[in-house]
């Protein structure tokens, strides 16, 4: 191996350099090797000192956040409370006056149905009602309904405003026609008010009812019912005949003259339900008993003239007292065929052979009643 050889190969992979020389300051001391480290000998990067404040901060935070939450919680179950509470307090409210009206309106249906009734009498009480009416449509504008409950009650006092309007009508409507001696031009001018009031009913189911219950499902409270008002319960005042005929009737009782023509009813079947069966006078008839037995009766009017307040008794006797049932027909035309409904169920005796008997009362000027009474033989069973 030459020299140059050696010389090649003689050197250090790596050069070294010597380390650098720290110099430590004028009057460093170095601090004593701590404690920890002797006895531990671990790692010089312990926990922080300051993570118990850190987890209090954390723990303050969580607690404000869980109380704004109950807070928040409580703040809307008193809102819904206070919510229902208001619109529960309209509802009786407006309710209570809606249920007046109703009373009202069955009033001035008996009122128009009594016999012997004369225009003094009609117009004297009519004027009531009518004051009565108009006393209701304040006390529903003077309402303070919840905000949303605004445009409902509105409906509600137009309903009624129709009401008070229809009474006065009728009062001065049967004023006019005193002297009118054609009852179909009477009838007509009665039934121009009479469809007001047949409105009202419209508009409260329409305009108060209806978005009323609205309301409360956009609100989202339940449990609470929006009352209903109905004035017209009876088809026998919303037609021209048949208020002609009560014009005609009340003008004749103003008069003070007897009552002429020919007056009456009759029986006209007895069928029982819901099986269908036409009792016979004559032949017995096997009928079966359910829950929803009933008989049904009609009525004719035989007589000449309108016929009011007619009074009809089912009886069927039993120990130790009869089933007794009544009904009353309120107003009934001449030539007319009504039904009235009696609702028995099980409670008619069974295996023996018995009777349903019908009356149906007679009525001022009625010679004939002949057809007012029928015994009809029967026998029940299971």
């Amino acid at each position: 191996m030459s020299t140059r050889d050696e010389d090649i190969l003689d050197f250090d992979f790596f050069d070294e350099e010597d380390a650098p020389a720290w110099e430590e300051p004028e009057g460093f001391e170095p601090a004593p090797p701590s404690d920890r480290g002797r006895r531990g000998g671990g790692s010089r990067f312990g926990p922080p000192r300051n993570l118990a404040p850190l987890l209090r901060l954390i723990g303050l935070i969580a607690l404000a956040i869980l109380v704004v939450v109950l807070l928040a919680v409580w703040v809307e179950g008193c809102t819904a409370d206070a919510k229902r509470d208001r619109n529960s307090t309209y509802l009786a409210e407006i309710g209570a006056i809606g249920n007046a009206s109703a009373r009202l309106g069955q009033q001035v249906s008996t009122l128009l149905t009594t016999p012997g009734l004369n225009q003094e009498d009609l117009d004297a009480r009519l004027g009531g009602y009518a004051q009565t009416a108009e006393n209701q449509v304040q006390r529903a504008g003077d309402l303070d309904p919840p905000g949303p409950m605004v445009g409902p009650n509105t409906g509600a006092v137009e309903s009624l405003q129709y009401r008070a309007n229809g009474l006065r009508g009728l009062q001065n409507a049967f004023r006019e026609t005193v002297d009118e001696t054609d009852a179909s031009i009477a009838g007509e001018q009665l039934l121009a008010q009479t469809q007001r009031l047949l409105a009202s009913d419209i508009i409260w189911t329409d305009s108060f009812q209806a978005p009323a219950e609205a309301v409360l499902t956009d609100e989202g409270i339940e449990g609470l019912d929006v009352p209903s008002s109905e004035f017209i319960t009876s088809e026998d005042f919303v037609s021209q005949s048949d208020l002609a005929a009560i014009w005609q009737r009340i003008q004749g009782a103003s008069t003070g003259g007897p009552t002429t023509g020919l007056h009456g009813n009759q029986i006209e079947f007895v069928r029982a339900l819901p099986s269908e069966q036409d009792l016979s006078t004559t032949t017995e008839t096997t009928i079966e008993v359910t829950d929803q037995l009933a008989f049904e009766v009609g009525i004719t009017d035989s007589g000449e003239s309108q016929e009011v307040r007619v009074k009809v008794t089912l009886t069927i006797p039993k120990q130790p007292e009869p089933i007794v049932k009544t009904a009353t027909i309120p107003l009934i035309d001449a030539g007319e065929t009504k039904t009235v409904r009696f609702q028995v169920g099980a409670l008619v005796p069974f295996g023996e052979q018995t009777t349903v008997k019908v009356d149906v009362d007679p009525v001022p000027g009625e010679t004939n009643t002949s057809n007012n009474s029928y015994e009809y033989p029967v026998i029940f069973t299971l």
